[in-house]
């Protein structure tokens, strides 16, 4: 019987494996891989023998040769990977801190957890009202376009109420033609156009967000500020409806011992518009630095949709009207937790930040 190269191909690729299973590290692996699977291999010498073979056999061997390297290709690679996930978990491990106490002046401080902080608490506990009033949320962009912040909204160049807005303009595209938003009323638009073209009137919802405008921090003003809108565009709607979601959001997020009440107010989007203020909760109504001695802290403003806006949008205003209301997240959060001054939001101090872990 005529003898192959192949004749010992079991017993070499049993002999392959092994080595592989032996090996214990990437270097390892890395130094063993031209002799396994590169060219100074057993698989790779076979290889050049079968040109002896007749041709009628050479196929056949060929088949079975390229089996066998596949097997040991395969189980090479899978040990490639093994010993890569075990390096990077003894790396992982070499790398772990142990986060114990830490000494400073002789001090020992233990370690904390974070949390979040309490505007993005008031944020959300903001949202759970509304959505139990049937709101449902939603969010925009922080850079918008003059047409959304101010045009579409009733404002049109050099508009006098533009000065109402101290505005950060971006060096984007034509001059002062990009903005970050002053308020979060951009919002309402993008939410009607929507509506529109997906025929999904009528729209109940509430839009929080970041807002940016070139005020002087003070007890109650801040540069970066966080406001929570409202919409409402439904048939047969007015400004009593208003009133009541106003006081409805009042009692529930202070308490019924807190009372709103609206003040004649000018916003070239809503008319009639009015300013909504609610009981100071640092003299609960007495007079105090925070309100200016009045009792009263402003939280917002709010009215009837003007319907310049609606034909802004698209929406008929003969049709449908609406509502719509904006305040002040970090005002809220000063009011329920009487902060008396809105600049120890953003001053980071640990004492101040420890009282709402």
């Amino acid at each position: 019987m005529t003898s192959s190269p192949l004749d010992e191909l079991d017993s070499k690729v049993s002999e392959l494996l092994v080595a592989i299973a032996a090996l214990d590290s990437l270097d390892a692996l890395r130094e063993a891989e031209p002799g396994i699977i590169g060219k100074r291999s057993i698989l790779s010498t076979l290889q050049k023998s079968l040109g002896a073979l007749v041709s009628e056999d050479r196929s056949e061997a060929g088949a079975r040769l390229q089996r066998a390297r596949h097997e040991v290709e395969q189980t090479f690679e899978a040990r490639r990977a093994l010993l890569a996930r075990d390096a990077r978990r003894q790396g992982l491990e070499k790398d772990r801190l142990e986060l114990g106490d830490v000494v400073v002046d002789n001090v020992r401080w233990a370690p904390t957890t974070g949390h979040p902080g309490i505007i993005a608490v008031t944020q959300g506990q903001l949202e759970d009202v509304f959505v139990a009033m049937g709101f449902s949320v939603s969010e925009g962009p922080e850079v918008e376009s003059d047409w959304y912040n101010f045009e579409a909204l009733n404002i049109p160049p050099a508009h006098p109420a533009r000065g109402m807005w101290d505005t950060f303009y971006v060096d984007l595209g034509d001059p002062e033609t990009v903005v970050l938003r002053t308020h979060t009323s951009p919002t309402q638009i993008h939410l009607m156009e929507d509506a529109v073209r997906a025929e999904s009137l009528p729209l109940h919802a509430v839009m929080p967000g970041r807002c940016y405008r070139r005020d002087s921090p003070d007890s109650r003003h801040l540069a970066t500020f966080h406001q929570i809108e409202g919409l409402v565009v439904d048939r047969g709607i007015g400004f009593a409806d208003l009133a009541g979601v106003i006081e409805t959001f009042t009692r529930s997020y202070f308490g019924p011992d807190t009372s709103s009440r609206l003040r004649p107010a000018f916003f070239p989007f809503t008319e009639p518009s009015a300013e909504f203020e609610i009981t100071c909760t640092i003299c609960k109504g007495s007079g105090c630095r925070t309100c200016s001695q009045t009792g009263w802290i402003e939280l917002g403003g709010c009215g009837v949709l003007d319907p310049a806006v609606l034909h802004a949008v698209g929406i008929d205003a003969e049709e449908w009207s609406g509502f719509a209301f904006g305040f002040g997240i970090d005002r809220c959060a000063q009011m329920r937790h009487q902060i008396s001054d809105m600049r120890a939001l953003t001053e980071n101090d640990v004492r101040f930040l420890e009282r709402f872990s």
